[in-house]
């Protein structure tokens, strides 16, 4: 229980500086630029996942031994896709009650509700990305066994199995 703590306070450090990333991006490209909410969260969401990955993966979590990491990267790439769509249903949605030219009109306002849009959408990514990793990137304590019919060793065995990178000939 003591890893899994000081793994959750590591994940929140990461999170922190990759929120921090987030947001300054984010209100950058809304407040100063004058971009649509939406877009300016894909970026700033792209950018803070480059971040949030390399320290994710140094600082939290520890590579599995049963996994290839070109699937730890498709693993990662796909709930990254998923927390992205999450991200922007939720700051779409914390603007779609003002009029359609709010970002003028009521900059501040728009501004402000882009901000508490992605404090909605920071928690419940931060989870989701959370929950995943931990599932099925995360490799086993070194304490304890591998379970051998669990579907993250299962997924990895199949992973290094099945290397796409090389491609094997007919006939060898």
């Amino acid at each position: 229980m003591k890893k899994l703590i000081a793994q959750i306070a590591k994940f929140g450090v990461v999170g922190v500086i990759a929120f921090i990333i987030d947001i300054g991006i984010l209100n950058l490209l809304v407040r100063y630029l004058h971009m649509g909410n939406v877009p300016a969260g894909t970026i700033s969401f792209l950018v803070s996942l480059a971040v949030n990955y390399l320290l994710s993966m140094s600082m939290v979590f520890k590579h599995r031994d049963d996994m290839a990491r070109w699937m730890e990267i498709v693993i990662f790439l796909i709930s990254a896709a998923i927390g992205l769509l999450i991200n922007d249903v939720i700051l779409w949605m914390g603007t779609a009650s003002l009029p359609a030219d709010a970002i003028d009109t009521m900059h501040g306002k728009y501004v402000l509700y882009t901000n508490i849009a992605k404090l909605v959408a920071t928690v419940i990514v931060a989870v989701w990305n959370f929950i995943i990793r931990k599932w099925l990137l995360d490799a086993p304590s070194p304490d304890k066994t591998v379970n051998t019919r669990s579907f993250a060793h299962r997924l990895g065995q199949w992973s290094i199995h099945h290397d796409p990178f090389t491609a094997k000939t007919a006939g060898k």
